[in-house]
């Protein structure tokens, strides 16, 4: 008698609110120059987070004509660089999920202070490879919000989603019918922290 496989993936949500200036305090920053990696967020020199977030930058000049360079891991743990255009008197945030980050470095000459750190947008990996989406369970907390289910990356085209109940005492069940829904490039997953408590994926 052969088992099910159907493979289950718990994932507990991120709750590390978004900080500006985690990985970077604000502080002059010279041309062509590289951010003091040393926030809250930082250890020895770099960042690891424990589920994948954006990188944002702000700048207090206009830095629209430079870009910075992000050096890191992705969301799997492979290399990742990531050009970033700046802002002007604004937020510029990352494309790219980012693990860890390594060091960020201005291209051209920054007009003010720069900080950097993570948004409130995180992102984990259910599974790196084909697989299909048969179901999930969720706990909510008090914060309503959708689970975005991508494939390919945390960036990559939504094929699903489902929304928590803004109760802390709510859970949704949801049951995919048929074969489920197809992921050819793996399943990952894209939240806003702390708007789900814990979530069960059903994979096969």
């Amino acid at each position: 008698m052969s088992g099910s496989d159907v493979i289950s993936v718990t994932i507990t949500a991120d709750t590390l609110a978004a900080d500006p200036n985690g990985i970077s305090a604000d502080a002059a920053v010279g041309n062509n120059a590289a951010l003091t990696i040393g926030g809250a967020l930082a250890a020895d020199g770099s960042v690891t987070l424990s589920h994948a977030r954006t990188v944002t930058i702000t700048s207090a000049g206009n830095d629209s004509a430079i870009s910075f360079t992000v050096v890191g891991t992705d969301i799997n743990g492979d290399a990742q660089t990531e050009s970033v255009t700046g802002a002007n008197t604004d937020v510029a945030t990352s494309s790219n999920f980012f693990l860890t980050i390594a060091s960020i470095t201005a291209v051209g000459d920054p007009a003010g202070n720069v900080q950097a750190g993570i948004s409130a947008v995180a992102a984990a990996v259910i599974f790196a490879g084909r697989a299909r989406l048969k179901g999930s369970f969720l706990t909510s907390t008090a914060t309503a919000g959708n689970v975005d289910f991508r494939t390919t990356s945390p960036s990559g085209t939504s094929l699903m989603k489902i929304s928590s109940v803004g109760s802390a005492t709510a859970t949704r069940d949801v049951i995919v019918p048929e074969e489920g829904v197809l992921f050819s490039s793996g399943i990952y997953l894209q939240y806003t922290v702390s708007t789900f408590l814990t979530l069960t994926t059903f994979h096969a």
